[in-house]
């Protein structure tokens, strides 16, 4: 007699999210954040809704989790085209400051620029404003890891002596980063490396002759 196969309900939970992380983002770049509906959700990922429920409270947080997997996703490619083993998860020492800072921020702004990870970065982005739990979320496992990359840039910087001993480099960061979040966030302006390049260099070196 054959033996039945037992139904791996490990591989169907894991296709499950699978499904619903693209259903997700796909509907959040068709139809923007506000028509976004758990109902939506389920219906493009085929499932039930009461599956998303049970893994997720909110739109929000089925959201974050999809562009977490969707970083992680494109983190692992890129390594892998570098030909690293790993995912980097620093942000290169050169030895040079500037150039390491505008090679991240290059890199940034592509990003930015990428239909396929604005769309779900700007819901995220304002959905936080409005729910604090995915908001504190956001920038527990989105935000805050990528500056701290910033942060331990500077500081190798600092023990080099290339930066000065009493910066604070989760204060310099925002030197670059708040006015490119700014601009995205506000579409004040167009987002390109060469812009990225000056706000570094502004950073660094400042805009006045000599410190009064």
């Amino acid at each position: 007699m054959a033996q039945k196969t037992v139904p791996d309900s490990t591989r169907r939970s894991e296709r499950s999210r699978r499904a619903i992380y693209d259903a997700a983002l796909a509907l959040v770049h068709e139809t923007g954040y506000a028509k976004l509906t758990i109902e939506a959700i389920a219906a493009r990922a085929g499932v039930g809704k009461q599956t998303i429920y049970r893994w997720w409270p909110s739109k929000g947080a089925v959201l974050l989790d999809a562009f977490l997997d969707l970083a992680d996703q494109a983190s692992a490619e890129a390594s892998e085209k570098a030909g690293h083993d790993v995912v980097q998860t620093e942000i290169t020492d050169s030895g040079d400051l500037e150039a390491d800072l505008k090679h991240v921020m290059r890199a940034t702004v592509d990003e930015f620029n990428d239909p396929k990870y604005d769309a779900p970065y700007r819901a995220l982005a304002a959905e936080g404003l409005l729910n604090p739990e995915v908001g504190a979320e956001f920038v527990e496992k989105l935000l805050e890891p990528q500056l701290q990359l910033f942060v331990r840039r500077i500081r190798k910087a600092q023990e080099a002596g290339h930066v000065l001993p009493d910066v604070d480099p989760r204060i310099a960061l925002e030197l670059w980063a708040s006015p490119l979040a700014q601009r995205w966030l506000m579409r004040s302006g167009p987002l390109t490396h060469e812009y990225v390049d000056k706000i570094v260099e502004y950073a660094l070196y400042g805009i006045t002759r000599s410190r009064p």
